[in-house]
Parts: structure tokens; C-alpha cells; sequence
């Protein structure tokens, strides 16, 4: 019998125990018959792990590599004589039941702990391979074809082992799994079923009688799951109103002919007398969609006459305000229509038959008189104007920083000699112009004394004066002022409107300005007659958008910025106002932050009075000079961000974020409670909201608590007795 070597297996080092197991192995392979050389049976009982493993593979030829931490006793016993094969398949799956793994390598096979066998350089296999079987790590990557593989994700994590992996690649569709061969065969085959197209049966039925878009919705009320059951089950049907025909999509066969029985129950020949056709409308507007559909039926009826030879039907009378005239102006009016219920019907030469179109206001319907055919055509035309239409949130950012700096510095001179009862008097004054504080008005406010005395302006001054006869006759006076300021404003104004509608946002102020005095002949007392025109000040936002089919969004806007100047609040000549106006049509993307425009100003002024002569003096001119030196800066810009509101969920989400905001702006400015000397009265705080919707069962703000005197007293229980 040929020798075979295991991992360097040290035969005069074997304990007992080992040397037991070394021996049975080769008596059972010696014991065998002839014919069956290559079997033997194993009896390994209690054994070591690490000496099962060695003398399996002096048996199989096969060398293993044992981590030091495979520690422990192993029990391995088979009844009859197995093959090599067998021998280490039946030992992979007596290590995994002890928590170790046999990971397959080029020749060679490692014995590790299950939790590091994903670690190891483990077979990989793309699809159905059949590489490696048994108990063996293995990594396997499956390809999806129609199930999404985060789906597939959640439904097979609890199949895997908790020491392996599975993750999903969504950018390919692919599954990666490391796991065991056997556990790998299994989930190939629950793959393979899951990953099946989720509608079984599609169909396209034509429609014969009645109308596509009315039988859609009304099939797929019908045939709605009860129970809020999921999608998968749900039959789906769609209109084509081309073709008058319906699509339809079913999870079975049996709700697919479900949905056609139903169908063709429903498709069949009217049995209301005449021609009236009543349309309930979902989103457009009865009015302006019956205007366009008289000037499509007009203009149709035109060409018929022409090339039948007959006379042409009557063109409709021109309205105010019609769509077809209408001008897509972004500070235009809203667009006509008012007209439509006052104008006689409209002939249509469909067949000799006559027929018009009316709109119902209050129901928002649509009141049809014409034949079959033309009832189809213009069904078809309303369903596809009849759309829900887009919602544009317009956020705009005006930001205006400005920072404004000044520095003045002057002297000021004022001298007298002699007194009242001197023959000649010699004086002399330098005062200058510029300067907030004149030192010949304080000089004669101080003589005169009390409150005729007049307070220097702001900065600092400084004066020396020598008192002569009682009055000030000679004196000096210094005054140094420097200032500094910043202002940052920012304005959001933000508001939401339909695709292709006028939104208006106003805030600001109504600012009256005189613009006539009259005073009336002969009466010097009496109060002048004056004219008042109230002008609006602040701020001022018209946009107008247009959703493209590519999602870019034109924009026709005008923005108005208008202050009242403070320093002309005293003026005699009245009010001035500030004003920054910017009217653009500009393109946007979804999301995009554009900037409209801005004003970005630097202004510096530097002004020097002196005495001549003595002003130009080196350092000593100083004291003969006033200065002043001002630098104002200011930034503004203007942005703008639109976003596209398509659906009820993003409305929600935008409301619900403005609404919190708002929220915690509110308890930010709550009053603090426990002050003992004032009562509290409480303050109006929004309800949280729940789902989109408030916690309470309205909007309603929170009352304001009652006084004592005023809360009603409490019920009596029904059972007590009222005192006479």
C-alpha cells in the first residue's frame, strides 16, 4: 500500500489518542477488499480536530493548512468504506457543524474559523457554476434580469449564514454572495424564481363604443385591491387616446381575463337618446378649454367646407381676451375667457348636423353637442389638455451689504479785544462749513445762557474761551469724529405658481408724497390746500414661468427695490425715494441657482477747508484746517432658484419644511413663563404637524388662556342636590 504523507504529520510525536486514530485509519484502509482499494472506513471518536484533520489528508493526498486557533475534539464515523471524495466532503461537514470552514486553494485546502473563511482567497464562480460543492466556502455572483437586487437584498439575508455576506451591486443588477457551495445551489434556485417579470400578461384591447380614458379609470377603481394590499397585485390600465384602446397590464393570467371581462361589459353601444356629451374636467379650466376647442373645431370646419365645395362654416366672433390672441407677456393680465358663456354656438357641418360647445362654471364641465365621430376626436384632444399641471417654487435671495466709513478732524477759531466801552474792538472768526459744530452759534448761545446754550454734535470737542466783560471773547475749539458702520440685509422673498401663470409677492409700504400747496388769497392764516399722492414702497417680485419639455424653465421677471431716503424726511421739497428695478427673461434648470443682477458701488469723498496761507504751513497748518474723509461701500445681488413642483409628495415635503421653520421661529420668541409680575397671557404657536397634516384637528392657533373670573364653573354630577 502506498504511504502517504499529512502536513509533515510527526508520527513518533502522536499522543495516544492520535496514534489511536493514525491506527484505526489504517486498518480499516488495509481491511479493505481488493476491489475497493481507494476506500476506507473512518472511526474517529472523540478525536483530536487537528489529528483528524492531518490523518484525513495522509488518506485523500491532500494537504491542509490549520489555523492555530482550529482547536477541539471532533467525533467522525462512517458505517461503510467511503472514497477520498467522500472522505473529505464528510470532513468538511463535521468542521462546519464544529464552526470551522475548509476553504479549497491552488492544491491545498485551509482549515479556518467560519467567521474568516470570507476573508480567504475563496473560489469565485459567475452564475450557475458548479466549481465547488459541499460544505466549501465559495463566492458566487448572480446577474438579475428583471427583480431589482435591493429587493432580492432583503428577502434572501435571512437564507445566509450569519458569518457570510450577500450584497447587491445596484449599478449592473448583480448579487454577491460568499457562503457555502450547498447554501450557494439553493439560492440559485430561489434566484431563479424570484427573478421574473413582475406582470405575467400585457394586452392591448381596443375599444369599440365607448371611451378609453373613462373606462381606464373606472377599471382601475373596480379592480383596486382591497385590504390596501401591495402593488404586485394591482391591475394597471392605461388609455391610449390615439387609438381609442386600453393597455393592459395584470400580475396573472386570471386577473388579466378578470379585467377584459369587465372591459367588455362595460364596452358596449350607449343607450342615451341624442347627441349631449357632459365632460367632468380634472385640472384645466371649462371656460379657456372651450374657447380652444371651438377655434380647433372652427378652423377644422373651414378646410371641410373649402374642399367639399360648400359653404364654409361661420369663424367665431372675436372675444376679449382669447386664447388665440392672447400674448405670453410676463407682467400681462390674467387671460380672457369671460366671454365664453355669452357667445352663440358654434355650427358644426358634421354631417348636416348642428352642435356646440358650452362650459359650466360651477361644475367645471364641459357640455358637448355633436355627432359620435367628432365626440371621439374631441375627447381625444381634451384628454391630453386635461393634464395636471406643474408647480414652480420660486425662492429669491436679496442680498445687500453695505459698510460705510467716515473721519473728520477741524479747528475753529474765535477772538475778541477790548470791552464795551472801548473805542475800536478788533475780532476775527474761522469757522468752516463742513464742520457739525460752529463755534460762533455756541459762543452766543453760551452768553445768552439757559437753554439757549447749544450741545455740541457727536465726536469728540474740545474748547478754551476767556470770558470779557461777561461774554466770550476769545476761544478755540477742536472737534474729531470718526465712524463706522455695516448693514447686511437679506430678503427671501419666496412663492409658488402654476406652469405659465403671473405670481405677484408685494411688501412694503404705502408712502404718501405732497405734490401741490395752495395757499388761498386774502387769508394769511389759513391752512394751505395740499394734494397727497400715495406712492407703494418695498419690495415688488412678478414672475411668470414656463416648464420646458426638457425641464429647463424660462422666466419672465420684474423685481422692484424701492426705500425712502431718510435724510429727505425733514426736506422741504418732500420725500425722495431709492429705487432698483431689474425686468429679464432668463432660462433656469431645476434646482439652479441663478443670479439675476446687482449693483456693486465704491464711493469715496475726501474734503479739506483751510485758511489760505496759513493752512499750508507744515503741522502747524493743522490748527487752520477741517477735514473730512468718507468711503461707502455697497453690494447687491440679486438670486433666484426655481424649483419644479410635479407631484403631491414634494408639495407636502416643501410645506412641511416651510411650516417648521415658521414653528421654531415661534418657540424661539414665546415669553419667558414664572415671572411673578405679569401674568401670562400665552402666545399663538403652530400645531406640530403629523403625516403632513396637523397634530390637532385644525390649523387653529393655540387659545389664549381665560382669567379666573371668566371660566365657566364646573358641572355638577348628575346625581347632586342644587341648594334652594
Amino acid at each position: 500500500m502506498t504511504k502517504h504523507t499529512v502536513s509533515n504529520f510527526p508520527f513518533p510525536a502522536l499522543s495516544l489518542r492520535r496514534l489511536g486514530a493514525g491506527a484505526l485509519l489504517c486498518c480499516a484502509v488495509a481491511a479493505a477488499p481488493v476491489r475497493a482499494a481507494d476506500e476506507a472506513a473512518l472511526n474517529f471518536v472523540g478525536a483530536d480536530v487537528e489529528s483528524v484533520i492531518k490523518a484525513v489528508g495522509h488518506y485523500t493526498n491532500i494537504n491542509f493548512v490549520i489555523d492555530p486557533r482550529v482547536k477541539g475534539t471532533i467525533t467522525l464515523v462512517s458505517e461503510k468504506s467511503i472514497t477520498k471524495s467522500q472522505a473529505f466532503a464528510l470532513l468538511a461537514s463535521a468542521l462546519r457543524l464544529q464552526g470551522f470552514a475548509v476553504v479549497s486553494g491552488d492544491g491545498y485546502a485551509k482549515v479556518v474559523p467560519e467567521a474568516e473563511a470570507k476573508l480567504q482567497s475563496v473560489p469565485t464562480q459567475v452564475g450557475a457554476g458548479a466549481g465547488v460543492k459541499g460544505d466549501q466556502i465559495a463566492t458566487q455572483v448572480f446577474y438579475l434580469n428583471y427583480e431589482s437586487s435591493n429587493n432580492l437584498l432583503t428577502v434572501l439575508r435571512p437564507l445566509i449564514s450569519p458569518n457570510n455576506t450577500i450584497n447587491a451591486n445596484p449599478g449592473n443588477n448583480t448579487l454577491v454572495i460568499t457562503d457555502y457551495a450547498d447554501n450557494l445551489k439553493r439560492l440559485g434556485k430561489i434566484i431563479a424564481a424570484l427573478d421574473a417579470p413582475i406582470a405575467a400578461d400585457m394586452d392591448v384591447i381596443p375599444v369599440r363604443y365607448a371611451i378609453a380614458s373613462d373606462l381606464a379609470a373606472m377599471v382601475n377603481k373596480l379592480t383596486e385591491p382591497a385590504g390596501g394590499a401591495a402593488d404586485a397585485g394591482r391591475i394597471s390600465v392605461l388609455a391610449d387616446p390615439r387609438t381609442n384602446s386600453l393597455v393592459l397590464r395584470a400580475p396573472s393570467p386570471a386577473r388579466a381575463n378578470l379585467a377584459k371581462s369587465l372591459i367588455a361589459k362595460l364596452d358596449q353601444p350607449t343607450a342615451q337618446l341624442g347627441n349631449v356629451h357632459v365632460v367632468y374636467l380634472k385640472n384645466a379650466d371649462a371656460t379657456k378649454l372651450a374657447l380652444t376647442l371651438r377655434a380647433v373645431m372652427g378652423s377644422g370646419d373651414g378646410a371641410a367646407g373649402q374642399s367639399g365645395g360648400g359653404t364654409p362654416a361661420p369663424t367665431p366672433a372675436p372675444t376679449q381676451g382669447g386664447t388665440a390672441s392672447t400674448t405670453n407677456s410676463a407682467m400681462g393680465g390674467q387671460q380672457g375667457g369671460g366671454a365664453a358663456l355669452s357667445q352663440a354656438p358654434q355650427a358644426l357641418p358634421a354631417g348636416g348636423a348642428a352642435g356646440f360647445i358650452q362650459a359650466d362654471v360651477a361644475t367645471n364641465t364641459l357640455i358637448i353637442t355633436c355627432s359620435e365621430p367628432m365626440y371621439r376626436n374631441l375627447r381625444a384632444v381634451i384628454d391630453q389638455l386635461d393634464v395636471r399641471r406643474a408647480q414652480v417654487y420660486l425662492e429669491s435671495l436679496i442680498v445687500e451689504v453695505t459698510s460705510a466709513k467716515a473721519s473728520e478732524f477741524g479747528v475753529q477759531w474765535l477772538g475778541l479785544s477790548g470791552d464795551k466801552n472801548s473805542s475800536y474792538r478788533i475780532g476775527g472768526l474761522q469757522s468752516f462749513s463742513s464742520g457739525n459744530n460752529n463755534i460762533a452759534a455756541l459762543a452766543a448761545g453760551a452768553a445768552k445762557g439757559g437753554s439757549a446754550v447749544q450741545l455740541p454734535g457727536g465726536g469728540l470737542t474740545l474748547g478754551v474761551f476767556k470770558q470779557i466783560n461777561g461774554a466770550l471773547g476769545l476761544g478755540a475749539l477742536a472737534h474729531a469724529l470718526e465712524s463706522d458702520g455695516n448693514a447686511n440685509i437679506l430678503s427671501t422673498p419666496n412663492m409658488i405658481t402654476l406652469d405659465n401663470e403671473l405670481a405677484t409677492i408685494q411688501v412694503g409700504q404705502n408712502v404718501p408724497l405732497l405734490t401741490g400747496q395752495t395757499l388761498v388769497p386774502g387769508t394769511s392764516n389759513a391752512s394751505p390746500f395740499q394734494t397727497i399722492e400715495r406712492k407703494d414702497v418695498g419690495l415688488t417680485l412678478k414672475v411668470r414661468p414656463q416648464i420646458s419639455e426638457g425641464g429647463t424653465i424660462k422666466m419672465a421677471i420684474y423685481h422692484e427695490t424701492s426705500t425712502v431716503e431718510k435724510a429727505s424726511l425733514t426736506a422741504q421739497s418732500g420725500l425722495t425715494l431709492n429705487k432698483r428695478v431689474i425686468e429679464n427673461n432668463v432660462i433656469a434648470d431645476d434646482g439652479q441657482i441663478i443670479v439675476l443682477g446687482g449693483l456693486i458701488e465704491d464711493t469715496t469723498n475726501d474734503n479739506a477747508e483751510k485758511v489760505r496761507g496759513l493752512g499750508d504751513i507744515p503741522l502747524i497748518g493743522n490748527l487752520f484746517k477741517y477735514q473730512t474723509r468718507e468711503r461707502k461701500k455697497t453690494n447687491l445681488m440679486i438670486f433666484l432658484r426655481p424649483v419644479v413642483i410635479r407631484s403631491k409628495e414634494q408639495s407636502s415635503s416643501l410645506a412641511a419644511d416651510r411650516y417648521d421653520y415658521m414653528r421654531a421661529a415661534e418657540e424661539k420668541a414665546q415669553p419667558q413663563t414664572g415671572n411673578l409680575m405679569l401674568r401670562d397671557l400665552g402666545a399663538p404657536q403652530l400645531q406640530q404637524l403629523q403625516d403632513g397634516h396637523p397634530a390637532g384637528s385644525n390649523m387653529a392657533l393655540r387659545p389664549l388662556p381665560l382669567p379666573p373670573a371668566a371660566r365657566p364653573a364646573p358641572a355638577a354630577p348628575a346625581n347632586a342636590t342644587v341648594p334652594n
